[in-house]
């Protein structure tokens, strides 16, 4: 009898910790607190749709219609908030500029567990909001994608030929790594909660998560890319970038490691803003 009641504590302890990291690996939804108007950029308030008929809350920034566009996409439980400071610094360029709330982020709906494949799937149907805005079937495209949002523009493009060119900073080569990662911060051991909890999420999600790596992906681009890491990022270190390096074409990619930056820094350092702005020129001239 003894031996039952400690079999079912343990088993009792076991689904707790279960569900908290559960609870763990899912974003938290945070709506903006300042808009473009706060900077005094004048823009409009969209929606859009994408996959399984949800909705997507956007800004929508338009100049010219004949100026190409980018697209820019936050980071793993941020909104459109996130993107203020490169609205600030595009906003003086000639594209237009869309930014928008992921599914399950900021103000757009809910769709069951957010993924970087869904994050690519919302990229994907901005590309179709761009088209439709501008009446343009073959629109020039850019996209600036942070953390999560970098590695879905990566596999986006994989998918989607509309794409000319991205700049990701902080990317992942394959989310399960960084998962891995999470787990060792919260002290979890990989085996056996560790794993059955990542085989439990690829159940719920329908596919595994190498399926959808970006270092799995990249080589079927045919978009410029310019990848950004800081050299001290402890949320994805830049081994990943390096990863994405060395499977890619390596004649339509280039790495900028930037010295004693983090995850989110990236944007403070001397010359960055310049580095972005020259490369968007140059992919588009």
């Amino acid at each position: 009898m003894v031996a039952f009641w400690i079999i079912l504590f343990g088993i009792t302890i076991f689904f707790l910790l279960f569900r908290l990291m559960m609870n763990g690996f899912r974003n938290p939804q945070r709506k903006h607190l300042k808009t473009p108007f706060d900077i005094g950029i004048a823009f409009e308030e969209v929606r859009f749709k994408t996959k399984n008929n949800r909705s997507l809350y956007g800004w929508w920034i338009v100049k010219n219609k004949n100026y190409p566009t980018i697209i820019l996409v936050h980071g793993w439980g941020r909104n459109v908030g996130r993107m203020i400071p490169y609205i600030e610094q595009l906003n003086s360029q000639s594209y237009n500029l869309l930014t928008f709330d992921a599914r399950h982020h900021g103000s757009s709906d809910k769709d069951k567990l957010s993924t970087m494949k869904k994050f690519a799937e919302d990229i994907s149907s901005a590309i179709d909001f761009v088209q439709e805005k501008i009446k343009d079937r073959k629109p020039k495209i850019g996209i600036i994608g942070l953390s999560i949002g970098g590695g879905a523009a990566i596999y986006a493009s994989a998918h989607d030929k509309r794409i000319n060119c991205i700049i990701t900073v902080g990317a992942f080569a394959n989310p399960l790594d960084v998962m891995k990662i999470q787990l060792a911060k919260r002290n979890v051991p990989y085996y056996p909660i560790g794993w059955i909890l990542l085989k439990y999420l690829e159940f719920l999600v329908g596919f595994k998560f190498n399926d959808i790596a970006p270092e799995n992906h990249i080589q079927q681009s045919e978009s410029k890319i310019l990848l950004i890491h800081g050299t001290n990022d402890q949320t994805i270190p830049i081994s990943h970038a390096e990863r994405l390096l060395n499977k890619s074409k390596k004649q339509f990619v280039e790495l900028w490691k930037i010295k004693n930056r983090g995850h989110s820094d990236c944007h403070e350092e001397t010359g960055y803003w310049k580095k972005i702005i020259d490369y968007l020129n140059s992919s588009f001239s």
